[in-house]
């Protein structure tokens, strides 16, 4: 039997991305085959840039978290382009687009997703030893970035004695401890109460403002309205509109891009 030839690794593709850390263009996925399949995203285009919190919105199905697993780059997508930080990611191998992860971005789930044998800061930590980093200088990074989260007197303290607000924090901290130029976040708030909502919020607004990180969450929570410096709608596998935070206003401007089309006709 004769082996299949294995595809050697080439340099990525550049483009300039002058403040785009993270785009997608003209991208369709279509999920299942034959009759069954169902066209998830439909030609989507939108961009993300460094120091903004990004809300992306939309009802159940709408395609907000397919969307979400292409930008991670999680799944590929059918057609289209997605471009990491300068790197266009199509014919990349899976090792090429773990290690575009690993270098840019940081991934917070809703459920959390700690190892309940490992304390705080060993669930951090590990953040650092799939990149190489490990020791005292790992185990020191940790701690520092717990503290900025305002976990420093939990660092010992296993999942099982967090609350879920505690526990999300600690999933914000493993996210960061990298230092990523992404966030991603998949309904951070969901399983939070007001108060823990608003806090790992303003802490994901922090992250965005104070670091210069560029910082998505696909969320359907009214409460992280008033964090957004930017909210992106999508229905039906579609962008339809997108509401921007003018300078100095509490609340974003609506530009309802559903309106606009039946506008002009």
């Amino acid at each position: 039997m004769t082996k299949r030839a294995r595809r050697v690794p080439q340099k990525p593709k550049k483009t300039s991305m002058k403040k785009k850390t993270l785009a997608v263009e003209n991208v369709v996925k279509v999920l299942g085959e034959g009759a069954g399949s169902v066209k998830a995203l439909k030609g989507v285009s939108f961009e993300l840039a460094p120091g903004e919190l990004t809300l992306l919105m939309g009802p159940s199905g709408s395609g907000k978290t397919t969307l979400l697993s292409i930008m991670g780059c999680i799944l590929a997508p059918t057609s289209g382009t997605v471009t990491v930080a300068g790197t266009v990611t199509s014919g990349l191998l899976p090792e090429e687009l773990a290690e575009l992860r690993r270098k840019h971005m940081g991934f917070i789930f809703q459920s959390y997703n700690l190892f309940p044998t490992l304390t705080a800061l060993e669930n951090v930590k590990i953040a650092l030893d799939v990149r190489g980093v490990k020791g005292f200088k790992a185990a020191s990074r940790s701690e520092e970035v717990l503290r900025q989260v305002g976990l420093g007197d939990r660092l010992m303290n296993y999942p099982r004695n967090l609350s879920g607000g505690e526990q999300q924090r600690v999933a914000v901290a493993r996210a960061i401890v990298s230092s990523p130029s992404i966030v991603l976040a998949d309904e951070p708030t969901a399983a939070l109460d007001s108060e823990n909502g608003h806090a790992v919020m303003e802490l994901l607004a922090r992250i965005a403002h104070e670091q210069g990180r560029c910082v998505l969450a696909v969320t359907h929570d009214p409460r992280t309205l008033s964090y957004a410096d930017r909210v992106v709608r999508i229905e039906d596998g579609l962008i339809v509109g997108e509401e921007r935070r003018p300078e100095g206003l509490d609340a974003p401007e609506v530009t309802d891009l559903t309106k606009r089309r039946k506008a002009h006709g």
